[in-house]
């Protein structure tokens, strides 16, 4: 199996007062990632393009397509089309208006993936689609299902975006019964208009925190999870105030990871954040009473998302908690 070491990202300032970094600035070391294609990477690739799917793996540009693909046999499948009616300063997707509707043919065709890779923990993902009336919540149910019937000893984690608050969308993706719910936070509030236009950061807790509610009262089974990423321009102490008012929504999995900048008509990187720093946002949010969290540059929403269900001591074993 051959591997190249390359670099994700760009080069660390060298100095303090330095401009922000840029895909021209060069890369800091703890970016480096080794390239590997084995077979197994070939095949899932192969598999993903013959059932004409989408993956945020591929369309998000994440660093960890390689390994996931490669070592893992995993994928986040992203439903819904890849056109997002939303326009993200950070995200590769493309943005613009989608073809009307859903395609009917997806539930399977995702079904028949995660069966065919023999998934233990399978997630889903989706482009923002405002244009339908439900935002797509039953499409999201539909995958779901499909995939539960298809593979029942599979677990399901679905990172869903807000809906833009469309009363009974959530009833109608946790009536499907997902292991784990997921909704990412993704910046601190201050940076919301810029980074994130068209959503807002009280309804991305208002979610979480029914999301979180309905599993204490017993009506939803499953996890409630959550991600962010630092390097937008944000201060540390911005981090821990999300990160506490995140926890007291009562979502339990946190990840935390450095954003990257994607094309240069995306966001700039505004700094690169050491290793150590993720080390420290990491014991902060277990302190908080987070279960698990998962901390550090190359972390993304689905980074090792396997090892965030379970029982609630295996949760905090693995946590360190």
């Amino acid at each position: 199996m051959a591997e190249t070491l390359i670099q994700i990202g760009a080069r660390a300032p060298s100095a303090a007062g330095e401009p922000a970094a840029s895909p021209r600035a060069g890369r800091p070391d703890w970016l480096r990632i080794r390239l590997a294609t084995p077979a197994r990477y070939h095949q899932v690739k192969r598999l993903v393009d013959d059932l004409n799917l989408h993956t945020v793996c591929q369309e998000a540009r994440c660093p960890n397509i390689y390994e996931c693909w490669g070592q893992h046999g995993t994928a986040t499948f992203m439903i819904l089309g890849d056109i997002c009616t939303r326009r993200c300063g950070f995200c590769a997707v493309t943005s613009g208006r989608p073809r009307a509707g859903v395609d009917a043919q997806e539930p399977a065709h995702v079904a028949e993936a995660v069966a065919t890779m023999g998934l233990q923990h399978a997630v889903i993902t989706s482009v923002d689609r405002d244009d339908l009336p439900d935002g797509g919540a039953r499409h999201w149910a539909a995958v779901i299902a499909a995939i539960h019937e298809r593979s029942p000893q599979t677990a399901v984690e679905v990172l869903t975006p807000d809906f833009r608050g469309v009363p009974d969308a959530l009833d109608v993706v946790l009536a499907a019964a997902p292991e784990v719910f997921s909704h990412n936070t993704e910046t601190v509030p201050r940076l919301y208009r810029t980074a994130r236009p068209g959503s807002r950061y009280d309804r991305t807790l208002a979610l979480l925190a029914e999301a979180s509610r309905r599993r204490d009262a017993g009506e939803y089974a499953g996890r409630v999870k959550t991600g962010i990423m630092v390097g937008l321009g944000e201060e540390n102490a911005e981090v821990l105030a999300t990160l506490a008012d995140i926890r007291q929504t009562g979502v339990e999995v946190v990840t935390i990871g450095q954003y990257l900048q994607p094309t240069r008509k995306h966001l700039p990187v505004a700094r690169w954040v050491r290793p150590e720093e993720f080390a420290a946002f990491r014991e902060h949010a277990l302190g908080l009473g987070f279960r698990h969290c998962e901390s550090g540059p190359l972390v993304r929403s689905s980074y090792h998302a396997h090892e965030h269900v379970g029982e609630p001591a295996a949760l905090a074993a693995a946590s360190g908690g």
